[in-house]
Order: C-alpha cells, then structure tokens, then sequence
C-alpha cells in the first residue's frame, strides 16, 4: 500500500506513553497530482453552497408570488372587463328569468300579509328571511344583478299537490292575488306584463317586467273553464303537472324506478288543454311531467313549449331533468330548456358550482341549439344553490363565465338571457292569432267522470263531468 493514501494524524497535544493528553485533530490530507484537500474545505463549501441555494429558492418564492399577484390581478381584471360585456349586453336585451318562487315564499313566511313585506329592502337583513335558506329574492339584489332594470320575471303561482281534489284552485286565485298586489305596489320598480309588447315596453322604462306562471296543472280543478279564467287573471304559463299525477297527465315520479304510469302519457282530456292553451295563447310548460307526457305535448301542441325548470338528463339523471331524445324534439318544436339551478338537479348531490351550471346550459346548447337553452333558475323554491350562483345578484356571473369560454358570442349570450324566450312568447302568440282568425272555438268537453271518480274529496261531481 503506498502511505500516500494513508490518514496522518496531527495533533497539538503531546501524548504520553499509552495516555492521550488532550484532544487530538485529525486531518484528512489526500495527495492526488498536485491538489492537496482537506475535509474542512468540503464542510465550508457545502455551507456556502447550501446558502446560495437557500437565497436563490427565496428569489424563485418572491418572484412566483409575484406572478402569483400579477395573475391574481390579471383574472380580476379579466373577470370585470368581461362583466362589462355583459352588463352592456343586459342594457341591450331583457333578462328574462322563467320561474321564481317568491310569491310562495310571501304565503309561507307572512301569511300573504303583504303590508309585512319591504321588497325595497335586503332581506337578508330582515326576519324572517334572515333565518331562512330559502330566501334569494329582493329589489336590492335584484338591482345588483343587473336585473330589475332589464328583466322579465315570471312569478309562479305554485300550489302543492297536498291541495289537489281539495282547495286548489283557490289557493292559485290567492297566489295570483298576491303576485297582482305585490306588483302594484311597487309601482315605481315594477309593472304587470301579458304580452310581448309589454315586455318591450318594460325593457324601455327600466322596469322589472312581470308576468305570472301557474305550477301544477292541479291547479285548474279539471276544468277548462277555470283554465281559462286563469288566462284572463294574467297567467302566461300552466305547468302540467308539479310532483304529483292529475288526472290528465303523469307527473316525474312515474319515470322513477317502481313508479307505475298512471296514464302513460296524456289523456283525452289532457290532450284538450293543450289546445286549448294553444287557442288562448298560453305558455305549456312541460317541467315536472314525465317522459311520455313530454313527448304527447309536443306530439299535439301547435305552439312552441318550454321547460320552465328542469336541467339536462344525460349530466344528471334525476327524472326532473330532460333526456337528449326529446331535447332534439323540443328543437323541432321550436321550444326552449330553461336551465334549474337547484343541486340535486345539476351534479345529482348536495352541492353543485356555477361551472356545473354552465356544463348543462352547453350540453343543452349541443344537443338542442343555441336557440333552444335559456335561464329558469329557481330562486326562492330552492334550498341550496350552487356555489357562485347564490341569489338573484349573481346572473351577471354566469354569463361572464360563458363569455369567457370562447365557445360563447355577444349575439349568443343575447339569445340565452332573453331573446329566446322572447321568441317562443312571440310565436306562441302568433298561433293564438291565427287560430283565432280561423275562428276555432273555445272547448267544452269535460273529463270523464270515471277519470276523477274517487278522487273528489271536497266536491259534489254533480255538474261538474258528463
């Protein structure tokens, strides 16, 4: 071995005998050419090294958290230049929301009181609405969304199955009452609309355009005279069914599994009020009816139909949602899916974010067309809400993140807030006008007795079927 390789111990200590007096130091002395390198030099270099590293990683943190910022400012600035857009577009074209729940909510919370109710005010900051998960519906917040200025808002009539065969009708006189009264009086912010003409109208003043939508075909009692005393009360839309089959038509339940159909469809009578809502000039709103009522109406219907509520099937497969196949119907009705925003509907859970929202607007819009999606929401007739979607203040929202897809035009955004409602309005009362000019007649037939008998709790039959 050459000694050349070997340690050589030094020390500044004497050593005596076997004792070692002190400590000794070692060092290390490799002899290689004519490098001589000592441990210490390696310790000194990695401290030195490790420092410059340590001070290079602060240099990359400060300088990510500064893009971190700068993109953090940039998305912000992103988002409202792209709010204004949308702000523009609402000052251009209604924004037109077919379904909310408040007047529901005026009945549960006050007992129809409405001297109690201060619309004008943030309810959030007044009890009962403060306490409750359901209230998403004000003036204030309406004027945060860009709303009131520009909107139609189809109030609904809604009356619960429970009322069927008892009180229904009555309670849809009370709820169309308290829509009227509500109207009147803030007459400064808003105003009564029945027709097309009144919403342009409305959009031109700066009001909140109103109109009334009956839910739950229940509602008329069997009858197409109170049908069409509704129609001159100012109800624009009659929901076939809400979760309960009438005697005319199956309701959603009938699709879930161990659900028998109660008729399979629509029946005779059925069939005879959508015409005559056709001959009135009446909305058909097929949300909450089951799959072969849907595809009935839009069998028979001379007009074009809606879904005032409902979302798209194939992301969730609640039986409140619609299935592609009659999505591609409704197409060819000339008709419009109106988006729903309650969760159990969206992601089929508890929850749900404003980007699923918009995954059912572009799969409706795939399936269907652009000219076949718009906005139902829900409001107030819900519990939760989708993340970012929380209340009426937060439609803007919703159309910035499709504007800012790519996939979405200014021209398209104006279809999906309004014009497409619009449209189908229009055309229904373009069929109501020549059916009259054809001189059609209002229809007399009755639903059968047996198609009601036994379910009549709190009325005499006599007169009322033939």
């Amino acid at each position: 071995i050459n000694e050349t390789h070997l340690p050589r111990m030094t020390s500044n200590a004497k050593l005596d005998g076997r004792t070692k007096v002190g400590r000794p130091r070692i060092t290390v002395i490799c002899y290689h050419r004519h490098k001589i390198v000592s441990k210490p030099y390696f310790i000194a270099l990695e401290h030195l090294l490790l420092r410059l590293w340590l001070a290079g990683m602060r240099v990359v943190v400060v300088w990510l958290l500064l893009q971190l910022q700068t993109g953090k400012v940039g998305l912000a600035q992103h988002l409202e230049a792209r709010l204004d857009v949308v702000r523009r577009i609402l000052l251009e074209t209604s924004l037109l929301m077919s379904h909310n729940d408040l007047p529901w909510n005026i009945r549960k919370f006050l007992k129809n009181q409405l001297i109690n109710f201060r619309f004008a005010e943030d309810l959030r900051e007044l009890s009962p609405w403060s306490r409750s998960t359901w209230s998403h519906t004000d003036l204030p917040r309406l004027r945060e969304g860009m709303v009131a200025a520009t909107v139609l808002h189809f109030w609904s009539a809604y009356v619960p199955c429970s009322t069927q065969h008892l009180d229904a009708v009555q309670l849809a006189l009370e709820q169309i009452d308290i829509i009227r009264r509500l109207v009147a009086k803030y007459p400064g912010h808003m105003t009564l609309v029945t027709n097309t003409q009144g919403i342009k109208q409305a959009h031109e003043t700066g009001m909140l355009a109103s109109l009334i939508g009956v839910e739950g075909g229940h509602a008329i009692g069997t009858s197409l005279g109170v049908l069409r005393m509704l129609y001159q009360l100012g109800a624009r839309y009659l929901t076939l069914t809400h979760t309960c089959n009438v005697p005319w038509a199956d309701c959603s339940i009938a699709d879930e599994p161990g659900h028998l159909p109660h008729i399979g469809g629509l029946s005779k009578f059925g069939t005879m009020v959508v015409r005559e809502m056709n001959r009135l000039g009446m909305i058909v709103d097929l949300s909450h009816v089951s799959v072969p009522t849907m595809l009935d109406t839009l069998r028979i219907s001379r007009a074009p139909v809606i879904f005032s509520h409902s979302s798209a099937h194939a992301l969730c497969n609640s039986s409140r949602n619609v299935p592609d196949h009659v999505l591609r119907l409704l197409a060819e009705n000339g008709g419009l899916m109106m988006v729903a925003f309650y969760p159990h509907f969206i992601s089929c859970s508890e929850s749900a974010t404003l980007q699923d929202v918009v995954a059912h607007i572009n799969h409706i819009r795939d399936v269907a067309g652009v000219d076949h999606v718009g906005i139902g929401a829900g409001y107030d007739g819900i519990n939760i809400t989708p993340f970012g979607l929380e209340d009426v203040s937060r439609y803007p929202y919703l159309l910035a993140e499709l504007l800012g897809s790519g996939r979405w035009t200014e021209a398209d955004l104006q279809k999906l807030a309004g014009k497409n409602l619009i449209r189908v309005f229009e055309k229904v009362e373009e069929v109501r006008d020549r059916l009259l000019a054809r001189g059609e007649q209002p229809i007399d037939e009755r639903i059968p007795v047996e198609d009601v008998y036994g379910r009549t709790y709190c009325r005499s039959l006599k007169g009322q079927t033939k």
